[in-house]
This record gives structure tokens, sequence and C-alpha cells, in this order.
């Protein structure tokens, strides 16, 4: 008989006064009691609504219905066979709009904490089982991955299992892209990032760090030279967006990449840091996305008194996930919504000193179907900052575009793909934020896995 309490059980975390003043992981997982009795609430729907909500599909209520049973190793067994990165999943995916959207209990309660359950299953493998991952004999056909985040490793993970010989190239010194340099590590420790890297290594998936494809080598390098069959594109989108408003170029505006870059990747929060950041006491974070809550968390973690999230629309409309939403609150991020930013203004030295901005409103929705933020007259203003980090958004980076031709490339600056992630060129096939701009680590993963099957078909057809 299922466990009918109409609420998911509570998320444990750190002390919001506390965790502020650390980089230490927020949440702190479920205890096996709690993982237990949530299970308990699960109604092993027939038709399983949550797993058509999943961007890999897993097999949600079976994963659950061993939890119920206190199998906790086979149901990581039973998660692992769609996803590659499941306690990576389980911190970080917005389940809310996903799988736990689409939950039958949430119809009338909340519904199942499946990335709770997720995460905690993760875990529990994480810190108990300590069988290496199988080899798959290999079957002598070369694949080269661009990108090591959450697409790329994705792809790598699901044609390694399948017997290709995978290479995947990052840019960076560090394997994981955005999972290392973009995630806090208070939402995503690294190590956790680095044990499914390691987890890939060990079924025979080769990283080459500090290799930028476009410039290092180029696609078809990978192809005549190498001898690669296919290319499978992962590369993201980390070319920053800015406002061109006045005063960007000012001392001490970072674009949020850069930042987190600095402090996720580059540790700038370590007193010893080769690469540190200004930690300011007064910081404004222009957006209201995953991004813009992350750096305003860090830039607070960092020592600012003063931290403002400004967005230009109201609270119903922003795009980050609640609970980071909720946790950004308790830990004294101030909310300036409805609030745009015109200008940024220095001092005589090329300093931050204050942002300018206006009022806004909600007029008439706009082609997405979101109500566009209008203007206020005679309502401006001026918060008194030394820190501007704008996080309006990413785009894919040129470099590949602009190094290979026949790939056709969308108006947003996405490379175009069919749905299986075919580009215009043969053998090359593309997924993620390289494609469709920034999203969500969970529909990078969906893409690499698709792309994994096409690649493993034409390979066998060829």
């Amino acid at each position: 008989m299922p466990n009918m309490p109409k609420n998911k059980n509570p998320m444990p975390t750190q002390d919001p006064k506390i965790r502020k003043n650390n980089f230490l992981e927020v949440a702190m997982g479920y205890t096996e009691k709690l993982a237990l009795d949530e299970a308990e609430r699960c109604l092993n729907c027939k038709n399983m609504p949550c797993v058509e909500g999943c961007p890999v599909n897993v097999h949600i209520p079976a994963f659950i219905a061993k939890v119920r049973e206190g199998k906790f190793e086979e149901a990581y067994k039973i998660i692992s066979e769609s996803s590659s990165l499941p306690a990576v999943c389980g911190r970080v995916c917005p389940q809310e709009s996903q799988c736990e959207a689409k939950c039958v209990r949430g119809i009338k309660t909340e519904p199942v904490a499946i990335g709770r359950l997720e995460r905690f299953v993760a875990d529990y493998h994480n810190d108990n089982s300590k069988e290496a991952p199988k080899k798959v004999k290999s079957n002598t056909h070369k694949v080269a991955i661009v990108g090591s985040g959450p697409s790329g490793l994705t792809c790598a993970g699901d044609l390694a299992k399948r017997g290709y010989e995978v290479t995947v190239f990052e840019a960076l010194h560090l394997a994981g892209g955005v999972l290392m340099y973009g995630i806090p590590e208070f939402r995503l420790p690294k190590s956790i990032v680095q044990k499914e890297i390691d987890s890939l290594k060990e079924m025979g998936v080769d990283f080459k760090v500090n290799t930028v494809i476009g410039k290092t080598l180029s696609i078809d390098e990978l192809f005549e030279e190498y001898g690669f069959e296919a290319v499978f594109i992962g590369s993201g989108a980390g070319l920053p967006r800015f406002m061109n408003i006045p005063g960007e170029n000012l001392k001490c505006v970072y674009s949020a990449n850069e930042f987190l870059t600095r402090v996720n990747l580059m540790k700038a929060y370590k007193e010893d840091s080769a690469t540190p950041v200004i930690k300011a006491s007064r910081v404004a974070v222009v957006g209201g996305g995953n991004v813009a809550i992350d750096a305003a968390r860090c830039a607070l973690r960092l020592g600012a008194k003063e931290v403002y999230i400004v967005y230009r629309r109201g609270e119903e409309e922003l795009p980050a996930r609640k609970e980071e939403i909720e946790h950004a609150k308790e830990e004294g991020v101030v909310f300036k919504l409805l609030t745009n930013p015109t200008c940024i203004m220095g001092d005589e030295n090329g300093f931050v000193k204050s942002i300018k901005c206006v009022e806004m409103e909600l007029g008439e929705p706009d082609a997405s179907g979101r109500r566009k933020p209008v203007e206020k007259p005679d309502s401006e203003f001026t918060i008194d900052v030394d820190c501007v980090i704008m996080s309006i958004g990413t785009s894919p980076n040129p470099l590949i575009k602009s190094t290979t031709e026949g790939l056709e490339i969308s108006k947003h600056g996405g490379i175009v793909t069919n749905e299986e992630g075919l580009t215009s060129r043969e053998g090359i096939y593309a997924g993620g934020d390289a494609v469709t701009g920034a999203a969500t680590v969970i529909l990078a993963m969906g893409a690499g896995k698709k792309a994994a099957a096409a690649i493993d078909e034409y390979i066998k057809n060829k």
C-alpha cells in the first residue's frame, strides 16, 4: 500500500547562516530512512508518465520499487541503463518541470521526490560499490567526441558500452565541461563529476585535454589524419552575451561564464588561487536563470555583504529552479524584480561604482508567450555596487562552425541537426547546447544518447 502523505520528504540542508560562508554542498541528501519512506509514496503507475517526462527515459517506477525493497544497488543498475550521470542528474536536473511534473501524485499533492531518490541511489552506489565498470571488447571502430560536458560524456559512455574506441577532446585542462566550470561546488561537488569521468576511463574512453578543436585540430583532421569514422560535437554554449549598455567595459564587470569559471574551475575562493577574482562588497547580478542564481550565491560566499539579482520580469517569470531561488533568499540574496539596467557607472579609476536601472511592468505576451516587460516612465534609480555580473545567456562558440565547411548553422548560432543529431555533413553529429543554446544538463544528455544510437547505426550500415 503506497504511503499517502501529501508532501514529499524535505531535503536536509546546511543552515543558511552557516552555508553562505562555505562552498560545501548545501543539500545533504536523504538518509536511508527518508529514502525508504519517500519510495513508499510512488504509486507504480502502469502507464508511467514520469518516464515520458525524463529526457533519457530512466525507468523511474522500476528503480523506485527497488528502493522500496531496500535493494539500492539494483536500483542503481536500473538508472544506469539509461543515464550515464545519475549522481549529477539527481542534483542539478530540473525534475520539477520534467519527470516530477508528470507524476500522478502531483495532481492533488506534491509529486514523488524522484530527483532526491535518484541522488540517494547514486550516492549509495558511489559510497559502497567496489566493482569497476566493465570494459567492452573493442569493435575496432573509432569515434571522436568534441567537448566533455554532459552531452559529450553521455555519448562517449553509450558508445563505449557498444565497444567503440572513443576519444574525447576537451579544450580546458580538466574534463567535465559545464559540470566542472559552471555549476558551483555547493550544488555539485567536483569529486562526483570526477568519479563519473573516471568510470568512463575505466570503460576505455580516452580523454585528450588542452585540445581546442577548430584551433589545435580541425574536424576534418580528425577524419583524415586520425581515422575517426564519426564525430560528435558537444562543445556547449560558452560565448557570453552582454546588454551593450554603457559601462560594460569597466573593471569588475564580469560575464557569469568568466566569474563562475574562475570560482569553480580555478578555485578563486582560495587564498592561493592562480586565477583570482576581485572580492567585491556589493554585487549586482543581471539575469534570473540558474546561472545568475549560482553567480549571486558564489559572490556571497566570496564575502559580499550585499548581493542583488536584477531581473526585468517578476518572480513568476524567473526561469531559475524554485529550490535554488528559495536557497538564495534564505542566504540573503535580494531580488530586484521588474528592474532593468540602463548604464553601469564607474569611478575615476575605471572601477564600477553603481548601476542605473529603470522599473519595468509586464505588458502583452511576446512571441514566446511570456508577457513582455515595458519600461515605466520616469522610474530611473541607482544601486550602489562595486561589481556587476552579466548573466543574460550564452551562445555556441563560433570556432568550430567557422573552421568546418558544410555545417549548417541556425540564425541563433547553433549547429542544425535532425532529430537523431545528424548535421548537414555525413558522419558529423552534434547535440546539447552547441545545437540548442544554453539549456539543461539532462536535455544535453538526452541529445548525446540519441546521437550515440544514431552513430552506432551509421557505422554499422557504412
